[in-house]
């Protein structure tokens, strides 16, 4: 039997993260670049940010790189993954999540919702699923949010278009699968952020009542999930939806 740290190796591996210079992003960028792999740090607008990411990874030992694109662009996103190539890993984190009411909501805040992060979703798989196509697999891995199965108030734009994400991954999942790509979904919970108690105290005090964990997750446990579906020790694994939401999914409802 294989050893289970083997599994988890990506030794040789090439692996883009969209919106990887900060926040969830950054941490599996160094999640799967502490696992052995060469990861393509993507960031939209803010290079030193990204570098400081790079040079952290390098620090520990990691090999990365950082990448700018415009993911709304095809010409963006074609050339990131041109540079990035052989891609065989590509984690869709990047996203937008603005409030908005349903009826007060304005036509442009819903397209552009859809197109930071349904779009890019699209983009980014075409041009990482082809060179994984003609390589012989590949991992994709798309963030979603459990807002995408439990709709949260002011975010129907946002609750509404992770859905799409979800079902687009399943939907490639059994596309792709003949070709050796599995595409899986990784969906977060109220995950841990400096400042959350100043900003959403009473949002805070509600989850850590009813999630069945009684605690919120943190951005290495969503980074762990993607290291596992990334690796080798998930081969038979696609078309799933990840829930790290310390168990609120199954909280219950009355």
């Amino acid at each position: 039997m294989q050893d289970f740290n083997d599994l988890l190796s990506l030794k040789g591996k090439r692996a883009v993260v969209t919106g990887a210079s900060a926040g969830i992003g950054a941490v599996i960028a160094a999640r799967l670049a502490s696992a052995g792999a060469h990861v393509i740090v993507h960031f939209r607008s803010k290079p030193d940010e990204a570098q400081t990411v790079v040079t952290a990874i390098k620090s520990a030992g990691g090999s990365a790189e950082a990448q700018h694109a415009n993911l709304t662009d095809k010409q963006s996103v074609t050339a990131l993954m041109e540079k990035a190539g052989p891609v065989d890993i590509l984690v869709n984190n990047a996203g937008a999540y603005p409030n908005a009411t349903c009826l007060d909501m304005h036509e442009d805040e819903w397209r552009h919702m859809y197109a930071a992060n349904v779009d890019t979703v699209m983009l980014c798989s075409q041009a990482a699923g082809k060179q994984m196509q003609a390589g012989g697999g590949g991992v994709i891995l798309n963030i979603g949010s459990i807002a995408g199965h439990a709709p949260g108030p002011d975010h129907s734009h946002y609750n509404s278009a992770k859905a799409a994400v979800s079902m687009y991954a399943r939907s490639m999942a059994q596309e792709l699968g003949p070709d050796g790509i599995r595409v899986n979904i990784v969906s977060p919970g109220l995950i841990y952020r400096d400042g959350l108690e100043d900003a959403w105290p009473d949002g805070l005090k509600r989850w850590n009542e009813r999630s069945p964990l009684r605690e919120v997750g943190q951005a290495e446990d969503v980074a762990n999930a993607c290291l596992f579906l990334a690796s080798d020790a998930a081969k038979h694994i696609t078309g799933i939806d990840m829930l790290v939401d310390c168990g609120m999914s199954a909280a219950p409802l009355y």
